[in-house]
């Protein structure tokens, strides 16, 4: 991940209107469920509720545009108050840029996939992501029958320069969360994101489990999860190919918890890009256990940029339980990254690195250094434990530190920087 789209923040007030009842209930032996439709009675007296979207208009037959329709049903949907379900069944869903927005009246508010939602591919119709869920509590994204979140990235990976041009056009990103708290995502594949696939900003504790994530490797920027200025995030038992960062944590992150992830092709799993922009805030109390990563570019890695414009820290950090396939960089600290051309080296990066360990990592590198540690300002408690990484061609594993204060504990192959 390297181009960050700013943060489009759009209020959405959602007005209920009243109805009285009482004169149409006088005039006959009218009952309450008549008088309702089925789902807004049941959700009238509390009950849990379930709203069809092909009730609202939807089509699902993959050339209507069903995004006013999904919408609308989302509106009511969000307004019901208890257990509330949006069910969108079997079919395929054409959609172009849709926003599900708060706040809601549900405790918890289920978005039930079980079709395929496809995007639409003129990019003259989007912003910077293409479906919104933002400003809600309690939100449940779940997939059933093989659910698919079809970005149609194909036909936009040319128009995207983010990877040699500073001053880029960011494609839409498939599927942004903003500013929600309790969610998780579950369940769900994510194929041929125009940008990235998911995105979590601004939001608290959020799970995101048994997800399939799949782009081609040459597909530029498709980042599988991208988490930027969250609280309390849990990534656990997914399986994520892209042309990118499987899963990259950006600045302001505390408490990021991934476990069991299956990462290749792509770039690995990285912490940064960081200290690029004025104000990041820290990124802290990272956990990452039991990851394979195969055939990737990178395995761990940590990258800051030089010349930061102000000063922040990454810190307490545990990578544990690793296995490359042939990972061309296996573990690394890269402090002075640079994706361009033409990189200024002014000045040392402003992010302070210390706490961190990597421990119990094997595999093997399809190069021959398998560790990099290459800090500005010295990195600081930096502990390397029980390594076991072959190379893949003829000859030894080796290590190259840079201004890293690194402990060594147990085996380590390769050997230790001297």
């Amino acid at each position: 991940m390297e181009a960050r789209p700013p943060v489009l923040v759009i209020a959405v007030v959602v007005a209920l209107c009243g109805v009285s009842l009482c004169g149409v209930a006088a005039a006959g032996n009218v009952t309450a469920a008549q008088l309702f439709p089925t789902s807004s009675y049941d959700s009238y007296h509390g009950a849990p509720v379930t709203y069809n979207v092909k009730n609202y208009g939807a089509k699902g037959n993959g050339a209507a545009d069903d995004t006013k329709a999904l919408m609308a049903a989302w509106k009511v949907a969000c307004a019901a108050a208890g257990t509330v379900t949006l069910q969108v069944p079997p079919g395929t869903y054409y959609m172009g840029p849709t926003q599900f927005h708060g706040p809601c009246q549900a405790s918890s508010l289920t978005f039930l996939l079980q079709g395929t939602l496809k995007a639409a591919t003129d990019l003259s119709r989007f912003g910077n992501d293409w479906i919104e869920f933002g400003w809600v509590k309690g939100l449940i994204v779940a997939g059933q029958n093989g659910a698919t979140i079809d970005g149609q990235g194909a036909s936009s990976w040319p128009f995207n320069k983010c990877p040699v041009r500073k001053d880029c056009k960011v494609l839409p990103t498939s599927v942004l969360f903003v500013n929600n708290e309790n969610t998780v995502v579950k369940d769900i594949a994510s194929v041929n994101s125009k940008f990235f696939h998911f995105a979590l900003l601004q939001n608290k504790n959020t799970k995101m489990l048994n997800l399939r994530i799949n782009a081609p490797g040459n597909s530029p920027n498709t980042d599988g999860i991208h988490i930027e200025r969250c609280t309390g995030v849990v990534i656990a038992d997914t399986k994520i190919s892209t042309g990118d960062d499987c899963i990259s944590i950006g600045q302001g992150n505390d408490n990021v918890d991934i476990q069991r992830v299956n990462c290749g092709p792509g770039h690995g799993m990285s912490v940064g890009s960081l200290g690029r922009y004025v104000g990041e805030g820290d990124v802290t109390r990272v956990y990452v256990k039991d990851m394979n990563f195969d055939g990737t570019m990178n395995g761990l890695r940590i990258k800051t940029w030089e010349n930061s414009p102000t000063k922040s820290l990454a810190a307490h950090m545990v990578f544990e339980n690793m296995v490359m396939k042939d990972v061309e960089n296996p573990v690394i600290i890269d402090q002075k990254y640079c994706p361009y051309y033409n990189c200024e080296h002014k000045y040392v990066s402003g992010v302070t690195i210390k706490n961190i360990t990597f421990k119990n990592i094997k595999g093997t590198s399809s190069l021959p250094v398998a560790v990099m540690l290459r800090c500005g300002v010295p990195c600081q408690g930096v502990v390397l434990q029980d390594f076991d990484i072959k190379y893949k061609g003829a000859g030894g594993t080796s290590s190259k530190c840079e201004n890293a204060k690194a402990k060594y504990v147990g085996y380590m192959y390769p050997k230790p920087c001297p």
